[in-house]
């Protein structure tokens, strides 16, 4: 049996020896050093052995599971040093190669132009108000005094999901559902930036969904020359100063007296040209004083309040600005387009 032993021995260290793969030194381990091995089987033919060859027997058989383990532990390590090595090798990064450049993003041009204009008017104290998209027919027309049936409702042809509900037409259901959260007290200062929707036939300057920024200031004696001020802040802001600005008579039911207003052509200075279409003035959004019934819905009292409120679409203004001549630009996201107004980035 200890000629067996020995054997067993120099015939497994010879088998570690070649071993390339741990999973070929795994099968080695359970080979030799399993329940079921050589090894095991010649303990189990000790109870032929005298009483003197058992403790010897024995003895050797730990020897060469000691000199077995060992050595399969010896060569395990130095396989997963070899493989984390070529790993190593195959994973190599030349840090002398120059880096890949990253490119830079810009703003969209809608998205600076909302916020220059939130900028503008947080800093003349109004604060961001916002609304739900799918807006109640009650929000959207009633409370802005466009009852059912009313024919300036077809000036805004609307996408309505049911009866009473539909996708916003414009951002002043926001200014009702703000008016009514302060339940008649004064004073309300705020611009709506937000999405809105129209079923308008696509073109260069018409979309079915589009940008709009209002703003509504309610308080005791508010007139329009404060609206005027407040508009000519603005346009010299945004278009420079040396804009001047004009106030025209227009119609819209949620306020009275209204006016829409022109700025001054930026590409002339208002002597005249195609962009103006030779009148010196471009229109740039609708205004006016807010509505006495309006108020009065949203539970303001008429004699004791006043306000103004005015409306504009963020991507003419970004049109006049940048001189974009196709509002379809904006939503289409070519990035040949947006690549232009990285020159723009501070």
């Amino acid at each position: 049996m200890q000629e067996r032993l020995q054997e067993l021995q120099e015939e497994a260290l010879q088998k570690v020896l070649n071993a390339s793969e741990l999973k070929e030194l795994n099968d080695i381990r359970v080979a030799y050093l399993g329940k079921k091995g050589p090894i095991t089987e010649v303990l189990r033919g000790m109870g032929k052995l005298s009483a003197e060859e058992r403790p010897k027997v024995g003895a050797l058989a730990n020897v060469v599971r000691e000199a077995i383990a060992q050595k399969i532990e010896e060569k395990q390590q130095a396989l997963e040093t070899a493989a984390v090595n070529e790993k190593l090798a195959a994973e190599k990064i030349d840090v002398t190669l120059p880096g890949r450049p990253v490119k830079k993003g810009s703003h969209h041009p809608l998205t600076k132009v909302i916020e220059e204009i939130e900028d503008l008017f947080i800093g003349m104290g109004y604060t961001v108000a916002e609304g739900p998209e799918v807006e109640t027919d009650y929000y959207n027309f009633e409370a802005l005094n466009l009852p059912k049936g009313h024919p300036a409702r077809d000036m805004q042809d609307s996408f309505y999901i049911t009866e009473e509900i539909l996708m916003r037409t414009h951002t002043s259901p926001v200014q009702a559902r703000t008016m009514e959260k302060h339940k008649g007290k004064g004073p309300v200062k705020i611009i709506c930036p937000g999405k809105v929707y129209r079923r308008d036939n696509d073109d260069a300057t018409h979309s079915h969904q589009f940008m709009q920024i209002e703003g509504l200031v309610i308080d005791e004696n508010i007139r329009m020359s404060d609206l005027k001020g407040t508009l000519e802040v603005f346009a010299k802001k945004m278009f420079g100063q040396d804009r001047e600005i004009r106030l025209r008579p227009s119609f819209f039911p949620f306020t009275e007296p209204s006016v829409e207003m022109d700025i001054s052509c930026k590409i002339c200075g208002g002597k005249g040209c195609s962009v103006c279409k030779g009148t010196g003035w471009i229109e740039i959004l609708g205004a006016g004083i807010v509505h006495p019934n309006v108020l009065e819905m949203a539970g303001f009292d008429p004699e004791k309040y006043s306000g103004f409120a005015f409306g504009m679409g963020p991507e003419r203004i970004a049109m006049l600005k940048y001189g974009i001549d196709d509002i379809r630009h904006f939503y289409t996201n070519d990035i040949r387009f947006l690549k232009q107004f990285e020159q723009f980035e501070s």
